[in-house]
């Protein structure tokens, strides 16, 4: 009986870890990206366990485990990246630094219907970000944080709505050309600004927050991979440093998220230090990376984290940045293939199916 049934748990978890490979954009396939990280617990602990059971004189048991230890392999390999086993894509800031030079950036989803907050209020008056960006933000939280945040943010975007896909931008940095985009959906905005940091450099900042692979928003992930493609390319013809900031409603070790890093030649602050995981902040044994930092080469790290527990179902997510052209090269990401090209323009271009069905 309990041979079966470690032989069922490592193949259940095997499956699901591999359903994401299957080029389909279906929800119920591309839902299995998030919990890749319990996937793979899972699979080790069907190894192990089953290593109490095995029969050495069983050609079906050596079959068995080498089965489940490549899946295993294949599970690390898809993750690696974003231990502190593997080196920092986004090298450490200079120690003699300027402060002119810093920025420091925060986004929250406040989880639209969450009447907690003073925790955030109190977090943001510790850390002073100089740039924040709220999502799930409806009039309610607009008027919210305007009386709670300070009036060192002289400069906001807001597009507030009830939705669940209400966004706001206040920065202490002068916002220029700011414009809120409905790129892909009606209902959906992103908000773009050019960013003037205290030397006078300007930087192209993209905030978005695209819909997830749900059937209760939209029952495949076209939109959200098609949002983000255009992002992808919007940073690759940039003239301009890019951040990119906001809840993807994608893990970073997805083929979505991958490859918006690869065409839009951008690097990750997580890759090299740690999962810093977002969500589901009331679920321990539920938690992915859902909130993702994205920069261009120009800039460096100082510090990373994740925030406070203030009753949404993600936790806040901030860095503290560095900006340092003179040694981009140093961190310069590779050129994306003629095939990625192809690929990225590929999903930009796809139409929802599903929509017309309805």
């Amino acid at each position: 009986m309990w041979r079966k049934t470690f032989q069922i748990i490592g193949i259940i978890a095997a499956v699901m870890s591999l359903l994401p490979l299957l080029a389909a954009d279906y929800w119920w396939i591309r839902v299995f990206d998030f919990p890749h990280l319990q996937f793979t617990g899972f699979t080790l602990l069907a190894i192990i366990l089953y290593f109490f059971t095995f029969k050495p004189k069983w050609i079906n048991d050596y079959f068995y485990i080498v089965i489940l230890l490549g899946c295993f392999s294949f599970q690390l390999y898809r993750f690696i990246d974003y231990t502190p086993f593997f080196p920092e894509e986004v090298q450490t800031s200079s120690e003699d630094i300027a402060t002119e030079n810093m920025v420091s950036i925060y986004t929250a989803n406040l989880l639209q219907k969450n009447k907690e907050s003073q925790p955030l209020f109190e977090e943001i008056r510790e850390k002073q970000p100089d740039i924040i960006v709220f999502t799930e933000a409806n009039k309610r939280w607009s008027n919210l944080i305007k009386s709670n945040i300070g009036s060192s943010y002289t400069y906001k975007i807001e597009e507030p709505l009830e939705n669940t896909y209400g966004m706001l931008v206040y920065s202490k940095f002068e916002l220029v050309d700011g414009v809120v985009k409905y790129r892909v959906d009606p209902e959906i905005p992103s908000i773009d600004a050019k960013v003037k940091l205290r030397n006078g450099a300007l930087v192209q900042l993209h905030a978005i927050h695209p819909t997830p692979p749900m059937p209760q928003h939209n029952p495949r992930s076209t939109d959200r991979d098609k949002e983000l493609m255009q992002i992808a390319f919007a940073s690759k013809e940039s003239e301009l440093p890019v951040i990119v900031i906001g809840d993807f409603n994608d893990v970073a070790w997805s083929d979505s998220t991958q490859l918006t890093k690869t065409v839009g030649k951008l690097l990750d602050v997580r890759i090299g230090r740690g999962f810093y995981n977002t969500y589901h902040a009331q679920y321990p044994i539920f938690r992915w990376s859902l909130d993702h930092i994205l920069t261009s080469s120009e800039f460096r790290l100082k510090n990373l984290g994740t925030g406070v527990d203030f009753g949404s179902d993600h936790f806040p997510y901030w860095a503290i940045l560095s900006f340092e052209p003179e040694l981009s090269k140093e961190q310069k990401p590779e050129e994306p293939s003629k095939t990625e090209l192809q690929q990225a323009m590929d999903q930009m271009n796809k139409k929802d199916s599903s929509k017309n069905e309805n």
